[in-house]
């Protein structure tokens, strides 16, 4: 009897879907390792397009119907995120996926498709996925031609491609001579695409913007830059947080390559603002030496993450003049990975400081003292009337009640009666721009010994 109930019922909410004219919500392909064992003695290869809007959050849609009509759903005049993913020897979904498409729609009123390939990522031969990736580049731009035929435009897609899936993203963008709005690429693969030429591998004329995130270049991704501006966080190669013996498994694999998804996720997510510093190395970047934004300054350095095309104008003018926008970062090592920058500016107007280094600290209204990374300037301080130090707080300053600020000469010249002569000092966030900068003008540092200056609101002819 029971059985029987069971069927009723089911039969009985057929018809009220089809009364209701719903249907069931599509899913991403689930596979397993089986499927790879499978793959070895018979490869297939499909790609499904499930679509999310607004309207349909919590149940994927088709995005073209069987007779090619477009989804009611679709809005052609509203931009279109195309995500897509990469190799995945397990099958399983990807774990990303669909916290990125619900933080994406609350950014925006959008459409969103997921492109499902796999079958056909889901495979223990690496070589075969990545043949097969030209193959979904192919049938996605098929798709893409009926989409413009229904009014849709290029310049209003934006692809979001992880690993293998910003290489597709790329040949998608060969194939529309670059006319694609906007490509990002999370830590593109480099197995068989380091060293290629454009033509081989992402590339930024794929798209009329490409911005790329470099997170683990000394394994699973690539190294070298692909797009009008390149990201590269804790310098692309090690990320912290992620295991450093093989013993953690595939976790100590897949961290650093994954962490591309997840500081975009953070981006989008929270009110941090992944400041990024124009440099030509890290090693540079490290020693204080890209303090400046260059071309940057009046709209800040760029952003990692969604806001980087808010620099878009700059950063093509910039690639005009065969300018290679690589820029640095560094972040924590745990979610949301925020770590907040402020740049000391010190005008010197006493030139026996020469070799020494300036440390200073920050406190808060509570009488809190936070202490920064500070980045040394590998420069002498002999003849420089401008001395810019860069540092790193783990946690936000927002209402600064003092500076703490010391000198200390190398060791072979110390002066413990020694005073030096500073005309100004100012203080400005670089992770919010916007704040206005303090500063304190013409006092005295005695050597070896931190003193804590009461800051002021510079003068308007010095911001």
């Amino acid at each position: 009897m029971e059985s029987n109930t069971s069927s009723v019922l089911s039969l009985t909410e057929f018809f009220f879907l089809i009364s209701e004219n719903k249907r069931p919500c599509l899913e991403f392909s689930h596979l397993s390792i089986k499927d790879s064992f499978r793959d070895l003695f018979n490869p297939k290869m499909q790609m499904f397009l499930i679509m999310y809007t607004r309207n349909n959050l919590n149940c994927a849609e088709p995005l073209l119907e069987q007779d090619d009509s477009l989804n009611v759903n679709f809005n052609v005049s509203k931009k279109t995120v195309w995500l897509i993913h990469g190799y995945r020897p397990m099958g399983s979904v990807p774990s990303w996926l669909q916290k990125l498409l619900r933080v994406l729609l609350n950014q925006d009123d959008m459409n969103i498709v997921v492109v499902d390939w796999n079958q056909g990522a889901t495979t223990f031969i690496y070589d075969r996925a990545v043949n097969n990736a030209r193959k979904v580049a192919v049938s996605l731009s098929k798709c893409i031609q009926k989409l413009l035929k229904h009014g849709a435009s290029l310049d209003n897609f934006h692809f979001i491609g992880m690993s293998l899936g910003a290489h597709i993203s790329g040949f998608v963008g060969k194939l529309f001579q670059g006319q694609l709005g906007r490509i990002t690429g999370l830590d593109p693969a480099g197995p068989k695409f380091s060293g290629k030429p454009s033509n081989g591998r992402l590339d930024y004329t794929d798209a009329k913007f490409v911005d790329v995130i470099h997170s683990d270049t000394n394994g699973l991704g690539i190294k070298e830059p692909l797009g009008h501006i390149d990201f590269y966080p804790n310098g692309g190669k090690k990320q912290p947080g992620c295991p450093k013996s093989i013993f953690s498994g595939l976790k100590f694999i897949k961290c650093g390559h994954q962490r591309a998804v997840h500081l975009f996720l953070a981006a989008l997510e929270t009110n941090c603002n992944f400041i990024s510093f124009p440099c030509h190395s890290y090693k540079d970047y490290q020693t204080g030496s890209c303090v400046d934004c260059d071309d940057f300054e009046k709209k800040s350095c760029p952003r990692l993450g969604y806001q980087a095309e808010l620099w878009k104008d700059v950063l093509k003018e910039r690639k005009r003049r065969s300018l290679r926008t690589t820029v640095f970062l560094d972040t924590t090592g745990t979610n949301p990975f925020c770590t907040y920058y402020f740049v000391l500016s010190i005008v010197v107007l006493d030139d026996t400081m020469k070799d020494g280094i300036i440390t200073f600290r920050l406190l808060n209204q509570l009488g809190r003292v936070e202490a920064p990374r500070l980045y040394a300037n590998n420069k002498s301080l002999y003849k420089v009337q401008e001395v810019k130090i860069l540092a790193q707080f783990l946690n936000d300053v927002v209402n600064v009640s003092s500076i703490g600020l010391a000198y200390y000469q190398s060791s072979k010249q110390r002066c413990s009666t020694c005073q030096y002569r500073i005309q100004r000092l100012m203080l400005k966030s670089l992770t919010y721009p916007d704040r206005p900068p303090l500063c304190r003008y013409d006092f005295v540092l005695k050597e070896s010994k931190e003193v804590f200056l009461n800051p002021c609101t510079c003068k308007p002819e010095e911001i």
